[in-house]
């Protein structure tokens, strides 16, 4: 899919001098439902056009920040979409009819067999992990976690992906303007993926520090 999304990213870098954050807003919140849409052709050109003035705000590092911000609402938007049809619609609707909107009884399976064994915590880390990232809004749903946990965890996690993507455009984007379009999604998964150890052991040390303070928290002394 990321091959075929490749050739459009033309006409957006078009469209990004106007509608720029919007694009972003609107390929995320896609990305971050059950429609399946590859989030490294959204936020790695974002951070590109940004680093080349070519995105509104044409200042580099406020398009930066806008295009982040657009990302991360994107991402939470898509996520609460999937978080209230969840809710209302329910396990056997899903099981039964999510094969026809991207979501095989499989893939239900495995997020809700996730979700069971790791707790709450999964909807910040699996929005870190290709696959699952969009489908671990559903089990959040179909479990009734409380929604100010989910929209927090959800944010901190699609905020951290959002930014190593958008970063990483943004870091091409200062080396060359040589580069084409057809070139920068490649580039830009390969340097993801050359500092993926770094990024994870970053995460693990923060879900680390979580579950450190909250049980130290909810077992502590009252004194």
């Amino acid at each position: 899919m990321t091959e075929t999304l490749i050739q459009y990213i033309e006409v957006g870098a078009e469209l990004g001098r106007t509608w720029g954050p919007l694009i972003v807003l609107v390929l995320m919140a896609i990305e971050s439902s059950f429609i399946p849409f590859p989030s490294e052709v959204v936020m790695i050109p974002a951070g590109f056009l940004a680093a080349r003035g070519e995105l509104l705000p044409p200042d580099p590092h406020i398009g930066l920040i806008v295009a982040i911000v657009a990302g991360i609402l994107g991402s939470l938007l898509g996520a609460f979409v999937n978080y209230g049809l969840s809710l209302r619609l329910g396990r056997p609707f899903l099981y039964r009819y999510g094969r026809y909107f991207f979501l095989p009884p499989a893939a239900l399976e495995r997020a809700e067999e996730v979700f069971r064994r790791h707790g709450e915590i999964t909807t910040f880390v699996c929005r870190l992990i290709p696959a699952v990232r969009q489908l671990i809004s559903i089990p959040a749903g179909l479990s009734r976690m409380r929604f100010g946990r989910f929209a927090l965890f959800t944010g901190l996690g699609a905020g951290i992906w959002v930014v190593i993507l958008s970063l990483a455009g943004y870091a091409m984007g200062k080396e060359t303007r040589q580069m084409t379009y057809a070139e920068l999604i490649p580039a830009g998964e390969a340097l993801v993926g050359d500092n993926l150890l770094w990024i994870f052991l970053g995460i693990a040390l923060i879900v680390a520090v979580y579950i450190w303070l909250h049980r130290r928290i909810m077992h502590g002394s009252p004194h």
